[in-house]
């Protein structure tokens, strides 16, 4: 079978089961990450529900085994649990099997290495690819051990320190785990939150019978808005499949954008971090920027990706880092994304500000932002090219893809890291305007 290349991604390995991601394969891929990893000690292997993640971890601890490394087996947790425990217990990396959002018939690997530093294709994924491939390892002189761990008891309590719930109202609400793996951790801390909770979909299934697990794709939302519309819930939470990403749908059954998520984190962190510096991606509200500065605080604007916002993070020391997509991130988290700690901070920073979500939501949207566009394209390249040369008379920067700004509207195109396709993000004063530049830009692109 030809060597599936394609499947390491930009910031992780995801490609469908048995035809791309086989045991065999994740035994290389783990033998090649016990080789690549430069500190010793423990790598830790998890895995979220799918019906064949067991034989993947499997597979992955086996070839770290043949390595000669002690192995911490996680089971089943939730991504950013996995990142946790690199950080918490000081360990040389983990390998967390899961193809997070994707269908069911998708699996891959999130790697992580010491001080919980993302492994992405351009940070050691690509050389980890590479050794995979060649199959080429060196030769160990004992056979590692494995050690069972549960670290769930560690990870409520370290969740829990990032809020304070006697600030909280006794808010009604609902949430939809999609049969993801936050429907396994959730029942350990819902008991110690002020919340009466109708839970959906919180039954483990890879096979994700109700919806897919990606809370980005609004599809994924119909029944938790009306489940709020029906029974006028204050608001709601969805998950994505590993459990690394929250997305809100507000007391009108809107959902919040990532750009609303960042701005009402932001507004939190800056009151307990005065003039502290945000981290965003280039997809953000120019709104958010605005807000940002206006609340004494220094945006920071860098790639799209997760691997890029925590990066960024960690370098100009801010203690908090959003992404559009959904996933937020914390200094006082290792520097890491997390789906459970980022559900609650918004819930704290809803509390604090004594306001419904809609009110914030209504306060936080100054400009007409549509939801991301995807155009699959054959020449991205080209496309690039055409556009910076008909938005010549605008504020070019080419950070990630191409961004454009106006006075009144703003647009970015990029090539996505995950998918063969371009993604178009805009911004503008009114509807018609962005009405109007989709119009011109689609226009562009099917030339």
């Amino acid at each position: 079978m030809t060597f599936p290349t394609h499947i390491f991604k930009a910031y992780d390995i995801r490609g469908e089961v048995d035809t791309e991601l086989t045991p065999e394969l994740c035994e290389n891929i783990g033998r090649a990450f016990a080789d690549w990893l430069t500190t010793k000690g423990p790598i830790a292997v998890g895995r979220d529900m799918r019906p064949d993640s067991g034989e993947l971890a499997d597979a992955v601890i086996l070839g770290l085994r043949k390595q000669g490394r002690t192995v911490w087996d996680l089971g089943q947790i939730t991504s950013d649990m996995g990142y946790f425990a690199v950080g918490k217990y000081n360990l040389a990396g983990v390998a967390v099997v899961t193809a997070s959002h994707n269908p069911g018939k998708y699996n891959g690997i999130k790697l992580y290495r010491d001080q919980v530093i993302a492994v992405g294709l351009d940070c050691g994924l690509s050389e980890i690819r590479d050794m995979a491939h060649t199959a080429v390892f060196a030769r160990a002189t004992v056979f590692g051990s494995i050690e069972k761990h549960n670290i769930v008891d560690d990870w409520v309590i370290h969740a829990m320190s990032f809020v304070d719930t006697s600030m909280w109202q006794q808010y009604r609400i609902a949430i939809d785990t999609g049969n993801g793996m936050a429907g396994a951790i959730l029942p350990k801390i819902l008991p110690q939150l002020p919340l009466d909770v109708e839970e959906l979909y919180f039954e483990l299934d890879g096979t994700f019978p109700n919806h897919e697990a990606n809370p980005q794709n609004v599809e994924n939302l119909h029944d938790l808005i009306a489940t709020i519309e029906e029974h006028s819930y204050d608001f709601g939470i969805a998950f994505d499949g590993d459990g690394d990403r929250a997305v809100m749908v507000d007391d009108k059954g809107r959902p919040v954008l990532g750009s609303d998520a960042i701005t009402l984190v932001s507004r939190y962190m800056l009151k307990k971090y005065p003039h502290a510096k945000i981290v965003y991606d280039v997809r953000t509200s120019r709104a958010t920027k605005e807000f940002i500065e206006q609340w004494g605080g220094t945006p920071i604007r860098t790639k799209a990706g997760r691997v890029n916002i925590g990066t960024k993070e960690r370098e100009v020391g801010a203690p908090f880092g959003g992404e559009t997509s959904g996933h937020l991130f914390f200094k006082e988290n290792y520097d890491a994304d997390s789906g459970l700690i980022g559900a609650l901070v918004m819930i704290q920073a809803i509390a604090e500000s004594g306001k419904k979500l809609s009110e914030l939501i209504d306060e936080y949207r100054l400009y007409v932002m549509p939801q991301e566009i995807n155009f699959i394209v054959q020449d991205s390249a080209d496309i690039l090219k055409r556009l910076k040369q008909e938005f010549a008379d605008g504020e070019q920067d080419e950070l990630d893809g191409l961004t454009v700004n106006y006075p009144d509207y703003w647009f970015n195109i990029r090539v996505s890291n995950t998918e063969p396709v371009m993604r178009l993000n805009l911004e503008g004063k009114t509807q018609a305007q962005v009405d109007n530049l989709i119009s011109h830009i689609s226009k562009i692109i099917k030339t």
